[in-house]
C-alpha cells in the first residue's frame, strides 16, 4: 500500500457537489498527475465537512490547511505553490485559516470549537465510498465484540444503561424500543432505518449517509442481532441520489468481505439490508405509514397499538431507528455506556446534530452536546444574523415544532426543555429568523407545507389544517377579524388533541408557538391592516416622501405604470395599480420611498 506524505480531502457532499466539488476534485486528480506527484499526494472526496455557509471545501493534511469557496480556477496554484513548492495559498484560506496557517485540527475553526462529533465523527474524514477506510477508523469492531463477546439480552442492557434516546423527534429511549421486540416470538423479525428526512431545511440523516454509510449497516446488524432479527431494510428519500449510491456501494463491500449475509464473524447470525426508495411523502417519516409504503401499499398512517416492535412489517415484530440514532450505537459499544453520558445532560446524554439555516451567517451541520444553549449554537457557532440584523425566533422541529424567541437564547437543549417552551427537538432542523421575518408569514408557511402533506386518513389533520391555513391567508390578507384569532386557537388545540398520527398532533405547533410569542403581530395584521416586518403583501403600501428629486427612475422601472410625476418634480404612486412589487424603492437613489 502506498503512503502519501499529503491528503487532499475534498467535500462531496450534496451541496458541494452542487457547487461542483466533483469537478474541482477531478482538477486536482488531473493537475497532480501532470507534475507528477500521484505517488506523493492522495485525492480524498469525503462527506460534508459542515461548514456548508463555506463550501467547496478543500482541507490538506498534515498541514491541515482549509481552502474555502474552492472552484476549478483555484485549483492549479494550490498544486504547484502548496503542493509541489510547500507554499500555502494563504489568498484562498478560510478567514480563521489565514491566521494560522497551519491548523491541526478543525476543532480549531471556531465553528467547530464547541462542537462534539459522535453521529458525525467520520464525516469529512474518510472516504465513504471506501470500506478500509471505515475499517481503519474502528469499523465494525463494535459489531464483532457484540457477536464474539455478548448476549443479546446484555446489548439491549447496555444501549438501555447508555441513555440514548431515538434522535428522529419522539425521544424514547432505544434500548427500551429494542426490548420490547425482543422476546417476540416470530419467524421474520425486521430492522428499518428511517432516512426519510422530510423537514424543510433539515439534511442531518442525508449527510451521515453521504459521509459515513457504513456506521448505519453496522448498527443496523448491531440491532438485529439484539432483537433476533435476520432482515434491515433502509428507507431512504429518493431525492438524495448520492446518499443512496454510497448506501449501494457500502452493502456491496460489506456483503464482499462477510459483513453483511451469512454466518457474520464465524457465528451463526445472518443480516442483510435492502434499500427502499421513498416518493418524497412527509408522512411517510412516521413509522406506521413508512412501513405501509415498504409493502407497497400507500403511506397512511395506522392507529397505536398494536405497536411495531409488536406487529410491524408485513406484520412482524419491527423496531425503527432513525439515520443518527444508528450512527450513534457502534460508538456507545466500544466506547462504552459511562462514556456517551460524560457529554449532554442527565436526562438527555450524548450528542444531537442540527441543520443550521435560514438567517444565521454559518449555515450548515452542527452536532453539540445536549445541554449547550441555542445561543452557544446561533452566536457562538452558527456567527448570528447577517448584515447586522436582530435576531427574532429559532423554529426547531421543522413543521412539527415551534418558534423560540430571544427569552429563550439561554436555554439548554434537550428534549424536555424544548417541549416545556412549546417546541420540540425534531429531527434536528434549526432554522434562524431576523428582524424582517413576518412570524405570521412564517406559521402559514409550515402550515401550508403540513396541508399538502397530510396523507388524509383522519378528518382533524385533512380538514382542520386546511381551515386554519385559510385563517392564516385571511390574516395576511388583512380580511381576518378578532374572532378569527380566537377561532384559530380554538381550531388548534382540537386538532392537537384528536389527529391520528405526529404529523397531524404537532402540525399546529408553528401557529400556537408564533400566536403564544408574537400575538402583537398577528392583532397588528388583523387591527391595523399592517405586517411590521413588512412581508405580507397584500398589506404593503409604497410611498414617495418629500425626499424624491424627481429623477423619474422609479416610473421608468415600475412594471405597471403605477407612478406619475413629472422630472424634478416629486412623483405620486396610484395605490390601486400598485402591485407592490418594491422595484421603486430597489431602483431609487435618494431613498425617497419607503415600505410601510
Amino acid at each position: 500500500m502506498a503512503i502519501f506524505r499529503s491528503h487532499v480531502l475534498i467535500c462531496g457532499g450534496t451541496g458541494c457537489t452542487s457547487s461542483k466539488s466533483d469537478l474541482i476534485k477531478k482538477r486536482f486528480e488531473e493537475k497532480i498527475k501532470e507534475v507528477n506527484l500521484e505517488n506523493e499526494v492522495q485525492v480524498v472526496g469525503t462527506g460534508c465537512f459542515g461548514l456548508c455557509a463555506v463550501g467547496p471545501i478543500v482541507i490538506v493534511y498534515p498541514e491541515g490547511s482549509f481552502y474555502s469557496e474552492m472552484n476549478v480556477d483555484k485549483v492549479d496554484e494550490i498544486v504547484e505553490e502548496h503542493l509541489l513548492k510547500g507554499r500555502i495559498v494563504k489568498k484562498y484560506l478560510f478567514e480563521e485559516s489565514a491566521q494560522d496557517e497551519k491548523l491541526k485540527s478543525l476543532n480549531e475553526v471556531e465553528f467547530y470549537k464547541k462542537q462534539k462529533r459522535v453521529a458525525l465523527r467520520n464525516c469529512g474524514l474518510i472516504n465513504p465510498e471506501s470500506i478500509n477506510e471505515y475499517i481503519a477508523r474502528d469499523g465494525y469492531m463494535a459489531l464483532g465484540k457484540v457477536l464474539t463477546e455478548m448476549t443479546p439480552q446484555e446489548v439491549i442492557q447496555l444501549i438501555k444503561d447508555s441513555g440514548l434516546k431515538g434522535r428522529g423527534g419522539a425521544g424514547f429511549s432505544t434500548g427500551l424500543k429494542w426490548s420490547f421486540a425482543a422476546p417476540n416470538k416470530a419467524d421474520q423479525k425486521y430492522v428499518i432505518c428511517n432516512a426519510d428526512e422530510g423537514d424543510p431545511g433539515a439534511f442531518m440523516d442525508r449527510s451521515v449517509l453521504e459521509g459515513d454509510p457504513h456506521s448505519v449497516l453496522e448498527a443496523m446488524a448491531i440491532a438485529g442481532y439484539a432483537i433476533g432479527a435476520t432482515k434491515g431494510f433502509i428507507y431512504v428519500r429518493a431525492e438524495y441520489p448520492i446518499a443512496v449510491h454510497r448506501l449501494e456501494i457500502a452493502i456491496k463491500q460489506a456483503k464482499e468481505l462477510g459483513l453483511l449475509g451469512n454466518n457474520l464473524f464465524g457465528t451463526d447470525f445472518n443480516f442483510d439490508v435492502e434499500i427502499r426508495l421513498g416518493a418524497g411523502a412527509f408522512v411517510c417519516g412516521e413509522e406506521t405509514a413508512l412501513m405501509q409504503s415498504i409493502e407497497g401499499k400507500r403511506g397512511m398512517s395506522r392507529n397505536k397499538p398494536p405497536f411495531p416492535a409488536n406487529k410491524g412489517l408485513w406484520g412482524k415484530p419491527t423496531i425503527i431507528n432513525n439515520v443518527e440514532t444508528l450512527a450513534n450505537i457502534p460508538q456507545i459499544i466500544n466506547n462504552g455506556p459511562e462514556w456517551f453520558k460524560s457529554f449532554g445532560t442527565e436526562k438527555s446524554p450524548g450528542t444531537k446534530v442540527f441543520a443550521l439555516g435560514g438567517k444565521i451567517s454559518n449555515t450548515g451541520l452542527v452536532e453539540v452536546p445536549m445541554g449547550t444553549t441555542l445561543r452557544e449554537v446561533i452566536y457562538d457557532i452558527g456567527g448570528g444574523c447577517p448584515n447586522g440584523k436582530e435576531f427574532k425566533a429559532v423554529q426547531t422541529g421543522g413543521p412539527s415544532g415551534g418558534c423560540l424567541v430571544v427569552d429563550h437564547l439561554d436555554t439548554p437543549i434537550d428534549y424536555d426543555n424544548l417541549t416545556a417552551l412549546g417546541s420540540m427537538m425534531g429531527s434536528g432542523g434549526m432554522i434562524v429568523m431576523d428582524e424582517d421575518n413576518c412570524m405570521v408569514d412564517i406559521a402559514k408557511f409550515f402550515l401550508d407545507f403540513t396541508v399538502d402533506e397530510s396523507c388524509g386518513k383522519c378528518t382533524p389533520c385533512r380538514e382542520g389544517t386546511k381551515r386554519m391555513l385559510e385563517i392564516l391567508e385571511k390574516i395576511t390578507q388583512g380580511k381576518a377579524t378578532m374572532e378569527d384569532l380566537d377561532r384559530l386557537e380554538s381550531l388548534a388545540e382540537n386538532i392537537k388533541s384528536t389527529s391520528l398520527c405526529g404529523l397531524g398532533q404537532t402540525a399546529p405547533n408553528p401557529v400556537l408557538s408564533t400566536m403564544k410569542y408574537f400575538r402583537d403581530e398577528y392583532e397588528a395584521h388583523v387591527k391595523e391592516h399592517r405586517c411590521p416586518a413588512g412581508v405580507c403583501q397584500a398589506l404593503l403600501k409604497y410611498i414617495i416622501t418629500m425626499n424624491c428629486k424627481g429623477c423619474t427612475k422609479c416610473a421608468r422601472v415600475c412594471p405597471v405604470g403605477a407612478i406619475q410625476g413629472k422630472v424634478k418634480e416629486i412623483h405620486v404612486i396610484d395605490q390601486s395599480k400598485c402591485i407592490k412589487c418594491g422595484a421603486c424603492m430597489e431602483a431609487c437613489s435618494f431613498h425617497a420611498i419607503i415600505r410601510k
